[in-house]
């Protein structure tokens, strides 16, 4: 089994959690706020994984180049938007066409890696893209009264905009972080992905803070009373991150994602085995597509 293969699914695991937290957080901090959490109380654990690397296992630094500068610049903001456009979603009373048209980041993110970085996929991957998005989109709308053909009539309302638009910067940040990372150049992929993570996440701090500091001082007083969910948000979403980096620095960014795609499975299996959920046969239905959508992927990528 090819290494990028255990890391992204270990990261998606860690990702489901950190969506449910996040989720959480919400309720009680604001869009802005939960949004400024993922990465500030990320950046604190990023800079413990360059440390342990560096001086706990005697592995230099790369040199940070103008490419990966300007890539991680990109990515980073990228991102920013995508995750204030996802949680913005949850604002709205049926935010599941929206979260479903977020889903089709890897579909966007192999048209981007074409785009930016010349990098061409085979028709087996092309394949399995197309099967997961379609999978974890039935299952983002299997409780609400839309069906497959309104999914597809809905393309152009508002919420639906929001959600594609969310996907684009999903799959933007995902091609940029791939490109930051291979810039570095070595000396191995660990640390470059642990860089990446380190310079991103303390642009992204810095940048929110700063607004939120002009906008709504208030968002930081919510923060110092959530600050133990908050923490449970960093550290999952930054050893999420710390293995997404690492994967889409051996493997393009769109297979990464496609892979990742099984955090739905992940989601499922908690709401049926541990809140005890009813489920239907879109979500069944979608499930057996991530799972046929990724053994095509294992067996034909």
């Amino acid at each position: 089994m090819e290494l990028w293969i255990p890391i992204t699914l270990v990261s998606a695991f860690l990702q489901n959690l950190r969506s449910v937290g996040q989720k959480h957080l919400k309720a009680t901090m604001g869009t802005l706020g939960a949004t400024f959490v993922r990465f500030a109380f990320g950046l604190p654990f990023a800079l413990v994984f360059v440390s342990v690397l560096h001086w706990g296992m005697d592995i230099s630094f790369p040199y940070l180049n103008r490419s990966f500068v300007l890539w991680s610049v990109l990515a980073g903001l990228s991102q920013i938007l995508a995750q204030f456009l996802l949680i913005h979603l949850f604002s709205f009373r049926n935010f599941a066409v929206g979260t479903a048209y977020s889903r089709t980041e890897p579909a966007q993110a192999a048209l981007f890696g074409l785009l930016f970085l010349s990098e061409t996929i085979s028709a087996g991957v092309l394949a399995a893209i197309a099967i997961c998005v379609v999978g974890v989109m039935l299952i983002s709308v299997a409780h609400t009264p839309v069906n497959p053909r309104s999914l597809l009539t809905s393309v152009f309302k508002p919420i639906a905009l929001i959600g594609l638009a969310s996907g684009t910067a999903f799959g933007v940040s995902a091609v940029g972080y791939r490109a930051a990372s291979l810039a570095l150049g070595g000396p191995n992929f660990i640390m470059q992905a642990a860089v990446t993570l380190a310079f991103t996440l303390t642009m992204q701090t810095v940048l929110m803070a700063t607004w939120m500091i002009f906008v709504d001082r208030s968002d930081f007083h919510r923060m110092r009373k959530g600050w133990k969910p908050g923490l449970f948000v960093g550290a999952t979403g930054a050893t999420a991150s710390f293995g997404w980096f690492a994967a889409m620095t051996l493997q393009q960014a769109a297979v990464v994602k496609a892979l990742a795609q099984v955090e739905m499975i992940f989601t499922f299996a908690s709401a049926v085995f541990f809140f005890r959920e009813k489920v239907n046969r879109l979500e069944v239905a979608g499930c057996l597509l991530i799972v046929a959508g990724i053994l095509v992927l294992v067996l034909m990528g």
